[in-house]
């Protein structure tokens, strides 16, 4: 891969720059809840500008290189380097981690959730933000892995501190998937390491032990079929249980429903982001058979989640949980992009994964606002928003439209090329296969306006409840 190596110092800045704030507020009182507020607004302000830099200076004619490329000696005695670089599958989501994380610490200014410790909350938030645009600048296994982690626990605390009633099942419950999933996908990056080596050492390869991505996807390609095949299977369990897709799904409403409003916006934005950006730069790129192989599967459980998600969303009866059940079913969309193996079906994924994070983002921060407004989120207690408030009405209609799939709006430009990619699957993938699970995935469009329509109408319209 090539790479350049412009403004190599400025990625490690625009992802660490969060702990600065970190390191303020640790010798701030934590009775100085304003001041706090301001140094976090002030600091994640100053990363998104330093994002905002990153886009400006970003050759988007050469984005398929490696730009920002930097690459020192970290830990030797395992053979892992600190190696970063942004190319144009990263560079999106690594802006959109600063600017949610921005906007979540604007939204912390007149919502701070009711266990209180304004300090201790927005300190993890800061520390979140640095583990979410780590993971998507490494280019090395080993360093991917510790910023992959470093978003578990900043998350657990912030829905088994600040969550609703049933935080500590729904924390508890969010840690166990996280970690059995991260446990399997460890034990396959160690196999793909060794694996690779050998290859590279019967290759000839001057340098045969790396976790470097770029050393992995050129000998990975090397190792046998069968053992690909099972590499494969240890990193799908682990990204999988992040995206999170069918069965291994049924954490997130539960970590959705009793997180903060600022949790949910966070873990719906980018955290389930990992996951199918884990798919597409690591398990793809340097297992292709092990993915050949695996694709099927994936496309199949990608299309019952999409039904499932969707039937989910039209059993619920709380407003959160119900906006959680879709996540499900969009990020179906996004794995049938990419269990495509074509050059389409990954861009359908990669612009599902930024719509999916600004819209389902939004409308967690409606939900939230209702919440904070009525104390309820129970859909059958609301109604009539249009009247009591109609720039939020407004606003909810916008964000249910994009979250259907409206065409114009960003959510279509997700869906409507994934369904196009399958019906033409690259690397010789059964054709009669995905051309079913295309049509199946096109009723989950249709539920999909369902589900949101009935929530925009139950909550938006009508008179209000004369509870409120």
């Amino acid at each position: 891969m090539e790479v350049l190596t412009n403004d190599n110092w400025l990625l490690t800045v625009g992802t660490f720059f969060p702990l600065v704030g970190v390191l303020i507020m640790m010798f701030v009182p934590g009775t100085e809840e304003r001041l706090h507020k301001q140094i976090a607004i002030v600091i994640s302000g100053i990363t998104v500008a330093i994002g905002v830099y990153t886009l400006v200076q970003f050759d988007y004619d050469q984005a398929e290189k490696l730009q920002f490329f930097a690459d020192e000696t970290w830990i030797s005695v395992i053979r892992s380097n600190y190696t970063i670089g942004l190319d144009g599958i990263s560079l999106p989501l690594y802006f959109l981690s600063m600017a949610v994380t921005f906007l979540v610490v604007i939204y912390t200014w007149n919502n701070v959730p009711d266990a209180g410790n304004t300090k201790a909350f927005l300190m993890l938030m800061l520390v979140l933000q640095v583990g979410m645009a780590g993971s998507f600048i490494a280019q090395d296994l080993i360093l991917f892995f510790v910023f992959f982690e470093l978003v578990l626990l900043p998350m657990y605390f912030m829905i088994g501190v600040w969550g609703g009633e049933d935080r500590k099942y729904a924390s508890l419950k969010f840690f166990l998937y996280t970690m059995f999933g991260s446990a399997l996908m460890l034990v396959a990056f160690l196999a793909l390491f060794f694996q690779a080596g050998s290859a590279a050492a019967d290759a000839g390869a001057a340098e045969q032990y790396s976790f470097a991505f770029e050393h992995l996807m050129t000998y990975g390609a090397l190792v046998g079929h069968d053992v690909q095949v099972w590499i494969f299977a240890g990193m799908f369990i682990g990204f999988a249980v992040k995206v999170p897709m069918f069965p291994f799904h049924t954490w997130l409403p539960d970590a959705h429903t009793q997180a903060p409003t600022q949790g949910s916006v966070i873990l719906a934005a980018i955290l389930l982001k990992l996951g199918t950006y884990g798919f597409v730069r690591i398990a793809i790129p340097m297992l292709p058979q092990g993915a050949k192989e695996w694709a099927p599967v994936i496309g199949i459980l990608a299309v019952v989640g999409i039904i499932y998600g969707a039937l989910g969303c039209l059993a619920q009866t709380d407003m959160k949980r119900l906006i959680a059940f879709s996540s499900v079913a969009h990020m179906g969309f996004v794995m049938l992009g990419i269990s495509t193996l074509t050059e389409l079906g990954i861009n359908a994924a990669l612009f599902g994964m930024v719509a999916h994070g600004l819209i389902t983002g939004m409308l967690f921060f409606v939900a939230g606002s209702v919440k904070h407004r009525y104390h309820t989120l129970e859909i059958s207690r609301l109604s009539g928003m249009l009247i009591q408030m109609p720039k939020m009405g407004w606003i909810l209609g916008f964000s249910a439209m994009a979250s259907l799939g409206l065409p114009g709006l960003a959510g279509f430009w997700g869906e409507f090329p994934a369904l196009l990619a399958a019906y033409s699957p690259g690397m010789g993938l059964d054709e009669t296969l995905f051309r079913v699970l295309l049509v199946i995935a096109a009723i989950g469009t249709v539920l999909a306006a369902g589900y949101l329509l009935w929530l925009y109408q139950r909550t938006a319209f009508g008179n209000p409840s004369p509870e409120f």
